[in-house]
Order: C-alpha cells, then sequence, then structure tokens
C-alpha cells in the first residue's frame, strides 16, 4: 500500500521518540503536508522534519489530537494481519491473568490499538469503534476477532460520544452471531449477567475488578452501602463475601433490577436491598433515619470529564464523600472511587482527609487500588490511567 505522508515540525517528534503515540495539529509542518488533505481514518507514513520514517499514523485531520501512532514499522499498516497480531497479543495478556474468559479484551491505545475497545463476556465480544480508522476497518475488525477469539456473538456498542468528535454516527448493532440482551460473565468467583445493549459504556465495569476484590476482608458479617450500584458490581460482591446486610442505590429502576437478578444469580436476594433516586437525596434520607452502616461505597460516574470542570467536579466529590462519612459507624470503612482521569489521586485522599477533618474524624487510609491488569497503562500517556479507589478508615477523635 502506497501511504502519504504526514511530517511533524522540527523537534516535534522528541515526545513520540521517547514513547508517546499521539501527535497533536500544531506538530505538523501544514506548508509541506496540508492536513485538509487528509480524510478522517486516513493512513499516513509520520515523518521527522527531516523526512526520516517513523512509523504508520491514522489521522484525525479535524481533531486537536490529529494523528496517533499504528505501528513504528512503516511496513505494518493497520489490517486485519495487524490487528490479528495485535489481538493475540493482548490476548496473550489476559489469559495469563484470569482463570475466566471474562475481561477487558482491547484497552485502546494501551493495545496499540488506538480507538478499540473490547470487553469479553465468556464467548460474547462487546466492541467499541471509537475511531473514523477503526470504523473504516470495521470488517477487518470482526474478521480479526471471529479468527483469534471464536465468539458467538459480536455486538458493535458505537452509541459513545468519543464518535462524535471524529464525526462518526452513533449506532448499536449485533455484528455476528447472536447477542442475548443480558450476558453472562464471572468476576472475583461470583456470577453476574450484564445488560450489554441497554447498559451503560459495554454492560460492565472490568476495570475496578481488583479493587472489588479487596472488599472481602472488610464486609465479612457488616452492614454496606454501595452508593451508585449500577448492576451491583460493588453491592452483590459485598453479599457473596459475606456482609450480613447490602443497601445498593441507584438512580434507575434498571439497573436496580439487575442489581436484583445479580444477587437472586448468586442465591443472596434476602441481604440485597435495593434503593431507587437521587444518590444524593438519598443520602440526606438515610442521614434522617439515622441509619448507619460499616462499610460505605462510593464509585459514582464521572464528576470531572473535562479540565474545566475540575473545580466543581472536586466539590461534588467532597459533598459525596463527606455524606457517605456521615453515616459510617464509628469504625467504619470507606471505599472512594474515582473514574475521572482529571482528578488527581493525591486530591482524592486530600478530599477524604479534608471531609474527615470536617466532621472531626480522624482517617486511616488503609489500601490504594488502580484499574486491572486488563486495563494496561501506556507510561506515556497520562489518559491511559484513570482509575483511583482509595480504602480508609474512620475513627472517632479521641
Amino acid at each position: 500500500m502506497s501511504l502519504p505522508s504526514l511530517r511533524l515540525k522540527a523537534n516535534a517528534d522528541r515526545r513520540l521518540r521517547a514513547g508517546h503515540l499521539w501527535v497533536y495539529s500544531n506538530e505538523i509542518d501544514v506548508a509541506a503536508t496540508p492536513l485538509n488533505a487528509f480524510g478522517p481514518g486516513d493512513q499516513a507514513i509520520l515523518e521527522a522534519a527531516g523526512g526520516k520514517p517513523l512509523g504508520i499514523v491514522a489521522v484525525s485531520p479535524n481533531n486537536l489530537i490529529c494523528a496517533r501512532l499504528l505501528s513504528r514499522d512503516v511496513q505494518h499498516v493497520l489490517d486485519k494481519s495487524l490487528l490479528v497480531h495485535r489481538l493475540n497479543v493482548a490476548l496473550s495478556l489476559r489469559e495469563r491473568l484470569f482463570d475466566k474468559p471474562c475481561y477487558r479484551l482491547v484497552f485502546g491505545d494501551s493495545d496499540l490499538l488506538p480507538g478499540l475497545v473490547v470487553d469479553r463476556f465468556f464467548d460474547i465480544l462487546v466492541v467499541q469503534l471509537a475511531s473514523a480508522a477503526m470504523e473504516r476497518h470495521k470488517d477487518d475488525v470482526l474478521a480479526a476477532l471471529i479468527q483469534v477469539v471464536k465468539p458467538s456473538g459480536i455486538l458493535l456498542k458505537n452509541d459513545s460520544a468519543a464518535r462524535d468528535a471524529e464525526g462518526l454516527e452513533r449506532y448499536v448493532d449485533t455484528a455476528f452471531g447472536v447477542v442475548p440482551e443480558w450476558v453472562a460473565l464471572e468476576e472475583n468467583g461470583v456470577k453476574f449477567e450484564a445488560p450489554v445493549i441497554e447498559g451503560q459504556k459495554t454492560g460492565w465495569f472490568y476495570d475496578h475488578r481488583m479493587n472489588r476484590a479487596r472488599l472481602a476482608p472488610y464486609v465479612q458479617g457488616k452492614r454496606v452501602l454501595d452508593l451508585f450500584s449500577y448492576i451491583g458490581g460493588w453491592g452483590v460482591q459485598a453479599a457473596a463475601f459475606g456482609a450480613s446486610e447490602v443497601f445498593c442505590v441507584d438512580a434507575s429502576a434498571f439497573a436496580l433490577d439487575g442489581v436484583e437478578r445479580n444477587a437472586t444469580l448468586n442465591g443472596f436476594a434476602e441481604k440485597v436491598t435495593c434503593v431507587e433516586g437521587d444518590v444524593f437525596a438519598a443520602l440526606r434520607e438515610l442521614k434522617s433515619a439515622e441509619e448507619r452502616f460499616d462499610v460505605v461505597i462510593a464509585d459514582p460516574p464521572a464528576f470531572i470529564k473535562r479540565k474545566k470542570d475540575i473545580k466543581n467536579g472536586e466539590a461534588a466529590y467532597r459533598r459525596l464523600n463527606e455524606a457517605a462519612m456521615r453515616l459510617l459507624n464509628k469504625d467504619g470503612i470507606l471505599v472512594s472511587a474515582s473514574c475521572s482521569m482529571h482528578l488527581e489521586e493525591d486530591n482524592l485522599q486530600n478530599i477524604l482527609l479534608t471531609s474527615a477533618r470536617h466532621l472531626d474524624r480522624n482517617i486511616q487510609l488503609l489500601e490504594r487500588g488502580a484499574q486491572g491488569p486488563d486495563h494496561p497503562v501506556h507510561p506515556a500517556i497520562a489518559e491511559t490511567r484513570y482509575i483511583k479507589s482509595l480504602t480508609v478508615r474512620l475513627l472517632p477523635n479521641s
């Protein structure tokens, strides 16, 4: 395949040579290689200012991140062959990590497949194509997945906002085989069913797997409150790990139907109570009712989606965690999580400290958690590290 060149300005290759994979529009020598000569999803040979090839990129000419490196070898363009190779490399890691085929199989840039996310639920795959390049090579992606994984069904869950920036339509479509509305998975020895078609993102959040496993020693025989519970990833596992009682709070009746479904699936229906409504309102009502819990889990959606949201988002994390602390018994445990990439872990830690002191309580930081290894972090790309989970113990001030 003969590809056009995309040339960088002088010294603009330093970050790429240091390991990064992204090219910004202000780094392109547009006099030599105009960005408007490319269409979304085109491939090009990225060149340093002197003309030395640096690799193959997928071009997004209308975005700030205008190109992403696909391969540092100019012989390896994005095609079925490269996809099969990358998928085999990704699969070998996951098979080493987990005894059941339930995991994130592909995590975009970190697996050197920018714009592609694949979650695996036994023999069902849920695929997100977030770039024009991956959308253009959809047939190759599907063929490679069928060859490598041999699934019984593939769902294209292409309804995320990320597609808007690439000028792509949103849609959800069963692209191969049969995909039921609810699919089975297993995490930390607990069985679940996830609503892959109607649910959030791919239907399940594998990223907190290791942090949920850490619940076990804290919840046995305890009363647990799970905020923003979705379909019970935290709460049902708390019940499975021996909690005496679990309250799951979520604004979505559909999600809470999933909680009940998964609690029943594991034989813990009598332990789990669902509370439908706004989480902040529910926290106030629980406080007014003088309810108390031994363990509270606060894993909200991203309060900080963009840098400009940081101030208001941090205030929301503060309100949430302080309200959660008010419901804890005197030797209570709070698991405070965040999926906001723009919230630094030290800032979350400081929010917890400030909240505890405002309530005149002492606090001990017991554990720090991050995303599981099926969501590998690319060391050069801070954006690939987004999950934080802090387990703290709240004690009286005396």
